[in-house]
């Protein structure tokens, strides 16, 4: 069996695992075992190379002793071996000692395994052994550029730090609305809204750490509305002296996978022009607007964007953007010029998430086509090669639901997206509330389709020149 094979054998025994609790039984033994034996985990080495010192270490102190423990020795382990020779044939002695001694070494190993896994981790969850697994597989995942804001970017991140370690979220700093826009405006810090639900999303303890983020004080003059994240953020900018500090430092606190990063550190405020003429400012007003947006920028123009930003592009081996909000989560990353420069220049897969439904007062009436066409007009460039987008239509509660907000899908002009040079990705990435009837994207679903992505394209591009795959639709996750 190559190890190709053997890796994919250990992949399937291990699927489902990921961060849940190992179980016991036959299955969890099994799938250890394969785990155990796999390439890529740099124990076994090491261990080997103990054993190898503990043996030259008798054997030095043997002979440093003349020889005399190693002879008597030998002579001890020739009669016992003469014995069972004369009572128990070889060709059963040999396999039934061989077999004692393989089941010694996995014996201890394990329950050696098993003890240190107690200590560290005494609340049942992983074993030392699966950490190991999961943290070399997903160091070893793409390097991976997420760009947006909102919950639309929390959602991918949610997914994508199943697949690998090697993220880098560049997030918005536009927001000026709710607590984000007051401590922007009492303590002249960015806003750390958005950076606060990706930070939360990329933790390994991920559903305690968003409900305490998103802890919203209900009492208290001037803490009312604030929530504990946006305030835990802020201080931290006021101990380290700015927010990309804060964000290093909290993202070591809290063990995050990956790395969130603003756009930039310029203090930046969104204005749109619309079709009547009308000049709107302020990223929460934008979203409210009632009228169709023709041009979008910032005060001031051309901020400078983050160095390790820029740096995070140039490294990566994917980029995607989206899913969020058109004008205010998506575009506006990309009215720093250097982070558009820097995409447009990359030669990797980069694809764009489309929102499955139109959002009231930004893209009303918006279909794919229209989607794309805004960004290639704000950035002045083409920055992605392909576009992801729902394959299935919701339910028709959900469509009555979304009508009386003035929501509706977002139309696939197929004739249109490949005029413009894009290829397609339908897939169904959604998922409805039963109760709410609204949708979202499944954060699983969402990211294996683009780690699929991913890999089909690095197929069609083995040099990295990329040539993207042609459209095709693919089973839902």
């Amino acid at each position: 069996m190559s190890i190709g094979l053997f890796r994919r054998a250990v992949r399937n025994l291990s699927r489902g695992g990921g961060n849940i609790p190992s179980q016991g039984g036959t299955h969890s033994s099994v799938r250890r075992l394969f785990q155990w034996l796999s390439p890529g985990i740099f124990v076994k080495r090491w261990l080997f190379t103990i054993y190898v010192g503990v043996l030259m270490t008798l054997l030095g102190v043997a002979i440093w002793l003349k020889l005399t423990p190693i002879f008597w020795l030998f002579q001890l382990v020739d009669k016992i071996i003469e014995f069972a020779a004369r009572v128990i044939p070889h060709y059963l002695s040999g396999p039934m000692v061989l077999g004692c001694g393989l089941f010694l070494i996995f014996w201890g190993h394990s329950r050696s395994l098993g003890e240190i896994s107690k200590v560290l981790r005494p609340d049942g969850g992983q074993t030392v052994l699966d950490m190991l697994w999961n943290n070399r597989r997903l160091n070893r995942g793409p390097k991976i550029v997420a760009i947006g804001g909102g919950t639309g970017l929390s959602t991918l991140l949610r997914g994508l730090k199943l697949y690998s370690a090697n993220l880098t979220a560049i997030v918005t700093v536009a927001d000026d609305g709710g607590s984000s826009g007051r401590l922007r405006r009492d303590f002249g810090v960015l806003p750390p809204g958005d950076i606060r639900n990706c930070i939360a999303a990329l933790a390994d303890e991920e559903k305690l750490l968003t409900e305490l983020f998103q802890y919203r004080f209900e009492a208290g003059d001037g803490l009312m509305g604030h929530s504990f994240g946006n305030l835990f953020l802020t201080a931290m900018s006021e101990i380290t002296g700015d927010l990309e500090r804060a964000v290093v430092a909290s993202s070591k606190v809290l063990a995050i996978r990956g790395r969130v990063l603003p756009a930039t550190l310029t203090d930046v405020s969104l204005w749109a022009t619309l079709a009547d003429g009308r000049t709107i400012e302020g990223e929460s007003n934008i979203g409210g607007s009632d009228g169709q947006i023709v041009e979008i920028g910032c005060s001031p123009a051309n901020p400078p964007a983050l160095p390790a930003a820029i740096a995070a592009i140039k490294e990566a081996d994917y980029i995607i953007m989206g899913p969020g909000s058109l004008y205010t989560s998506v575009i506006s990353n990309l009215l720093v010029p250097e982070i558009a420069e820097a995409i447009a220049a990359r030669q990797v897969p980069r694809i764009y998430v489309c929102n499955i439904m139109t959002q009231p007062g930004e893209t009303t009436g918006y279909t794919v086509a229209d989607h794309i066409e805004s960004i290639d007009l704000a950035c002045g460039q083409r920055l992605f090669d392909a576009v992801l987008v729902q394959k299935n239509p919701p339910s028709a509660g959900c469509l009555q639901n979304y009508a009386e907000e003035n929501s509706y899908p977002v139309l696939l002009d197929r004739d249109d997206v490949k005029q413009l040079g894009r290829s397609i990705f339908a897939v169904n990435v959604m998922e409805e509330d039963p109760t709410t009837r609204f949708l979202r994207h499944n954060p699983r679903r969402l990211a294996k389709a683009l780690i699929h992505f991913y890999r089909r394209s690095q197929e069609y591009s083995p040099n990295r020149n990329l040539k993207v795959a042609p459209s095709r639709n693919i089973k839902s996750a």
